[in-house]
């Protein structure tokens, strides 16, 4: 089978295109033909050893994927072969085959196409995991999106919208604020032209965020966090903009706000049954048209680089997927 391979920590066109033997099911596991692999942010991090989880070389990159179970491992009953699935491992999905626990997959309906599917998982799983269990959102009150445009970003917007909040949609361009909107934001900020921190006072009427979801960090972090209301919450989702910010605290005693940290994929893997049926409500959302699961361009897997290379320098509205052609 083909597969992405880091072999050394450096920027995507450093990865190479190998030859590996095909993968064997151990107990409770299953091997599954990869159809699609969603790529992330994280995954140009992690190439380079700047994530914090840091794989021995050499791995696949890629998170999330899609496809159909192809061999069953000892002890396993289901999913059956044949069966379409998809899933998150968190890295080592960039590849034709795949071994996987049977108990870490979600079928993917007939009428859902695997492209989509593999696209979800981590961007929307992400959002839904800071806005409903971290953030606490609830029926109307502002939730503001940093990086709006982009893969979590675009998802925090459509299940901000599901969760009924009011939305505000911060960008680095009117393009990608016009994407924002278009997909259910309620008006939007350019934060290169307007100061983030005035504007969204503005637009609470001076009483400030109830929720912030930051992907972003650098400056706009203490912008968006002194933006806050009474009792806000400062989501932290991770740092696109490559700085980690040092927030001052004090700001948190004086507007009785929190900063709480989102991390997805640990408790992803903590909890196999609550990714489960998280990936299978998200599933149902696409299914019925509450979310887009929009994905902005596909590459095939021997264009890996090049992919990462477009989400690395933030050209991306939504997600890149890879595929495999089978």
């Amino acid at each position: 089978m083909k597969a992405v391979l880091c072999v050394r920590h450096a920027p995507p066109e450093a990865l190479e295109i190998v030859d590996l033997p095909d993968p064997v099911a151990g107990p409770g596991e299953v091997v599954v033909e990869v159809a699609a692999v969603g790529l992330n942010f994280f995954d140009t991090l992690i190439i380079r050893n700047l994530y914090q989880q840091k794989p021995d070389l050499p791995f696949s990159p890629g998170g999330e994927f899609a496809g159909r179970v192809l061999a069953l491992g000892p002890g396993v009953t289901g999913p059956k072969v044949g069966t379409r699935v998809c899933g998150n491992v968190g890295y080592g999905a960039a590849r034709e085959r795949l071994v996987v626990r049977a108990d870490r997959l979600a079928v993917v309906p007939d009428d859902l196409d695997l492209v989509r599917a593999a696209g979800l998982i981590i961007t929307y799983g992400t959002s839904l995991y800071a806005l409903r269990d971290r953030g606490e959102l609830k029926a109307g009150e502002t939730l503001v999106v940093l990086g709006a445009a982009g893969g979590v970003g675009l998802a925090a917007v459509e299940l901000g919208k599901i969760l009924g909040a009011r939305v505000i949609a911060c960008a680095s361009s009117p393009d990608k604020i016009a994407f924002a909107r278009s997909h259910g934001a309620d008006i939007g900020i350019d934060y290169t032209t307007e100061n983030l921190k005035l504007r969204l006072k503005e637009l609470t009427g001076g009483e400030g965020a109830d929720v912030v979801y930051d992907p972003v960090g650098g400056d706009l972090s203490e912008q968006a966090l002194r933006s806050l209301g009474w009792c806000g919450r400062l989501l932290v989702i991770g740092f696109a903009a490559g700085e980690i910010p040092k927030l001052p605290l004090n700001l948190l005693l004086l507007k009785n706000c929190d900063a709480r940290g989102v991390a997805f994929g640990t408790q992803a893997m903590r909890d196999p049954a609550w990714l489960t049926a998280t990936i299978t409500e998200l599933m149902g959302y696409a299914r019925s048209g509450a979310i887009s699961a929009h994905v902005d361009a596909t590459f095939p897997l021997e264009r890996c680089a090049e992919a990462l290379g477009e989400i690395a320098g933030r050209k991306v509205k939504g997600k890149v997927v890879l595929t495999t052609g089978l």
